[in-house]
């Protein structure tokens, strides 16, 4: 009886601890809400503001942190709940970014910390961090949704472009990492990259490296073609000028040749030219084709199943630079828990769609407005010009009668 109580506690304990996910979240910001401003920068740290923006659909959940100033460093970071290691589980990173301003040039990242080497009032560029994700702005050259990860204390870029998002509306980025190291990037839920961890990025050395001790042999024979041996330069080649003198030109009429010396004709190109001779290529009896370094395995190449996995994830940091102030960042989330993500996802992006509406209805209304304003200057530029006109007339009209008396 006892051993069998004991081992349906341990079923229902295992199921329980396997049911159990790590979530963090937080949206709806009335204030810093845990979040610790940076001193680094000193005098160049923008002030954050906190609000939905001009276009919203719920005034409370839509509140992010706001970059507040024009041409300011802002670096803010929030301790997680608790810190945790996403070693044989999944990793979702998912937050929200408003470029209400349009952004010019500026990032809109988000980058995962872990607890060692944390200094939140001194959190800044050089601070180590686990993962930087999210869009980054500037110009047409650069817009760009980072995927950066540390991998033995080196930061690697994923080797693909992904577009970011470029407009004033809000939009839900997520980051998935799964156990087996493969990844997907979602914008608004819609998959914008995916792929494995080893494939798209340089974490390791290559498989295979040039054998150092082969080289190309010396009588290797690598020109495919060579000149036909049986081919002669035609006689006469040579004596065919470049240039020939023109046989229209003409001797002006006002030529002197005391004052301009002897007139000599412009020169042609010779319609007869083939150029510097060369013999015809046939192919190469001894050719052997493109000698190809043989490759050994890498005696540095290590195989990692483990670079999608962190001992410590302590940690979210904004740190980035903006000309042009406005972004608004909110509806923070990190957890294994990828379904969660999903429905977290779409209860801001169904409010996103209410803000989308409202802000092409004002669109709308402001477009309306500078067209009734443009025809009102357009009515009144005319009706100057017509005014002007019948003055002129008036004008004329009593200097006629002036001439007449």
């Amino acid at each position: 009886m006892f051993k069998s109580v004991g081992v349906l506690a341990v079923v229902l304990c295992a199921l329980v601890c396997v049911s159990q996910a790590y979530v963090f979240e937080q949206k709806g910001f009335k204030g810093f809400d845990g979040w610790v401003e940076s001193k680094h920068k000193g005098a160049s740290a923008g002030e954050w503001k906190f609000t939905a923006g001009e276009f919203f659909g719920d005034a409370e959940l839509d509140s992010g942190l706001k970059t507040g100033e024009d041409a300011r460093f802002y670096q803010i970071s929030r301790l997680l709940d608790e810190e945790f290691s996403n070693k044989d589980h999944n990793l979702v990173l998912q937050y929200s970014v408003k470029h209400e301003q349009s952004l010019d040039c500026g990032g809109g990242y988000l980058k995962l910390l872990p607890k060692e080497g944390l200094n939140q009032e001194d959190f800044n560029g050089d601070s180590p961090y686990n993962i930087m994700f999210g869009p980054d702005i500037c110009g047409s050259a650069t817009k760009k949704v980072h995927f950066i990860m540390n991998y033995k204390g080196e930061n690697h870029q994923i080797n693909k472009v992904i577009p970011a998002k470029t407009d004033q509306l809000t939009h839900v980025y997520t980051l998935i990492i799964k156990p087996d190291q493969t990844y997907q990037v979602l914008i608004d839920q819609e998959e914008v990259a995916a792929g494995n961890l080893l494939d798209d990025f340089n974490f390791l050395p290559p498989k295979e490296i040039k054998d150092p001790e082969q080289s190309k042999p010396a009588d290797w024979v690598d020109e495919e073609y060579i000149d036909d041996p049986e081919d002669k330069k035609p006689e006469g080649w040579d004596d065919i000028p470049q240039y020939i003198v023109d046989p229209e030109a003409q001797q002006p009429e006002d030529w002197d040749e005391e004052l301009d010396g002897e007139y000599e004709a412009p020169l042609i190109p010779n319609p007869d030219y083939e150029g510097e001779w060369e013999p015809n290529q046939i192919p190469n009896p001894e050719y052997k084709g493109e000698w190809v370094h043989p490759l050994i395995p890498n005696p540095e190449y290590a195989e990692d199943n483990s670079i999608y996995a962190y001992d410590s994830h302590a940690a979210l940091g904004i740190e980035v630079w903006q000309v042009r102030s406005g972004t608004i960042f909110n509806n923070f989330l990190v957890t294994d828990d990828i379904e969660l993500a999903a429905e977290k996802a779409k209860e801001v992006i169904a409010r996103a769609a209410i803000e989308k509406d409202a802000k092409a209805v004002a669109d709308e209304a402001e477009r309306q407005r500078a067209e009734e304003e443009r025809l009102a200057a357009e009515a009144a530029a005319a009706a100057e010009a017509e005014e002007e006109e019948d003055d002129e007339d008036w004008e004329e009209d009593d200097e006629e009668e002036d001439d007449e008396e």
